[in-house]
C-alpha cells in the first residue's frame, strides 16, 4: 500500500477523533453553564454552581480523553503500523483498531503506563538539547537551543507515536520491551530519522501557507466589510480603557485595521491547527512511521544496545527493568 492509501483508509479515526473533541468541548461548556444556572436559580449561588460545574466538567474531559480519545488515537496508530508493515489493511479498520488496542493492553492502566513511559523517554531527548545549547553558548546558546528544542519537540511528537506503533508491531514481545526497542531505534538511527524533519516541517509550512493563508484572507475580508463597524467600536473602547486606567497597551490594539489583522491571524492559526491535526498530520505520520519501522525491522535493537541506553537515561533504565521476558 502507498502512503496515501494507508492515510485514506485510516482517516476515519481522525474524523471521529475530531467529533469526540468537539463533543468534549461542547459538553465542558454545557456542564459549567448548567452548574451556574441550577445553583443560581435554586440557591442564588451562581458562582459556586459554576465552580462545581467546572470541576465536574474537568473530570468528564479527563475520562473522555482516557477512555475514548486515547483509544481512538492508539487504534489509529495500530492500523497505520499494520498498513506500512504488512501492506494491507482490513475492511473495518475501526473495529480492528479497537481490537488491537484491547489485545495489546489488557487494562487501561497498562496503556497509560506505556504511553507515559514513551513520552518521558523522548522528552529527555529534548531537555538534553537545551542543556547542551546553554552549556556551549550561555544565555544566547540557551535561547537558540530553546528554539531548536521547540522544533525537536514537534519531531518527538511523531517519534512518540512511532514508538507506540512499534509496540503494536512487536506483538510477540511485552509492551515494556517493545517500548525500549522503539526508543533504541531512534538513538540507533537518529540521523536517518531526523531526515523526516524535511517532511514534517515542509508539509507543515505548506499547509500553514495554504490553509492558514486562505482563512486569514477570508477572516480579514469579513472583518473589513461586514464587521468594520464592530472593530471601529472595539478599538475605540480599548483606547478609552487604556487611557482611563493608565494602561500601557500596544498601539496596534487601538487601530481598527491592525486589530483586524491580529484577530484574523489568530483565528486563521486556530482553524489551521484543527485542519492540520485532522487531515495533514496523519498523512505525515504515515510516512514517518514507514521510515521508523523500516529502520527497526532492517536492524533490530539488541540487548547490548538497550543496556548501553540504561547508562544514558535513568527513565529508560526504569522501563527496561520492567521488560523481563
Amino acid at each position: 500500500m502507498t502512503n496515501f492509501q494507508v492515510y485514506k483508509k485510516t482517516l476515519s479515526f481522525s474524523l471521529i477523533g475530531f467529533l469526540v473533541d468537539l463533543l468534549v468541548f461542547v459538553g465542558f461548556i454545557a456542564i459549567c453553564a448548567l452548574g451556574f444556572i441550577i445553583a443560581d436559580k435554586a440557591f442564588d449561588k451562581g458562582l459556586i454552581g459554576l465552580a462545581l460545574g467546572f470541576v465536574v466538567a474537568v473530570v468528564f474531559s479527563i475520562l473522555m480523553n482516557i477512555f475514548v480519545s486515547n483509544v481512538l488515537k492508539a487504534g489509529h496508530i495500530a492500523m497505520i503500523t499494520r498498513g506500512v508493515t504488512e501492506d494491507a489493511l482490513p475492511e473495518n479498520v475501526l473495529s480492528e483498531g479497537k481490537k488491537a488496542v484491547k489485545e495489546r493492553f489488557a487494562t487501561i492502566t497498562a496503556f497509560i503506563f506505556i504511553t507515559r513511559a514513551i513520552k518521558n523517554i523522548f522528552r529527555q531527548i529534548g531537555r538534553i538539547v537545551t542543556k547542551v545549547g546553554t552549556a556551549v553558548g550561555g544565555e544566547t546558546g540557551g535561547n537558540i537551543a530553546s528554539i531548536i528544542n521547540s522544533a525537536v519537540q514537534v519531531l518527538l511528537g511523531y517519534l512518540c507515536d512511532c514508538c507506540l506503533g512499534w509496540v503494536f508491531y512487536r506483538k510477540d514481545k511485552n509492551a515494556a520491551r517493545a517500548t525500549c526497542e522503539g526508543a533504541a531505534i531512534f538513538f540507533k538511527h537518529g540521523k536517518t530519522l531526523f531526515k523526516n524533519i524535511v517532511r514534517i516541517f515542509g508539509l507543515g509550512l505548506l499547509s500553514l501557507a495554504i490553509i492558514g493563508g486562505a482563512f486569514f484572507g477570508i477572516g480579514y475580508l469579513i472583518s473589513s466589510t461586514m464587521l468594520k463597524g464592530a472593530f471601529d467600536s472595539l478599538a475605540g473602547e480599548i483606547a478609552e480603557a487604556s487611557l482611563r486606567n493608565d494602561l500601557d497597551l500596544p498601539q496596534a490594539l487601538m487601530e481598527p485595521k491592525t486589530l483586524m489583522l491580529i484577530i484574523s491571524g489568530v483565528a486563521a492559526l486556530f482553524i489551521w491547527n484543527i485542519i492540520h491535526s485532522v487531515f495533514v498530520r496523519p498523512f505525515i505520520l504515515v510516512g514517518v512511521m514507514r521510515n521508523f519501522t523500516a529502520s527497526g525491522i532492517k536492524e533490530m535493537p539488541t540487548e547490548a544496545e538497550l543496556n548501553e541506553l540504561d547508562k544514558k537515561s535513568p527513565r529508560f533504565a526504569k522501563i527496561h527493568a520492567n521488560a523481563i521476558e
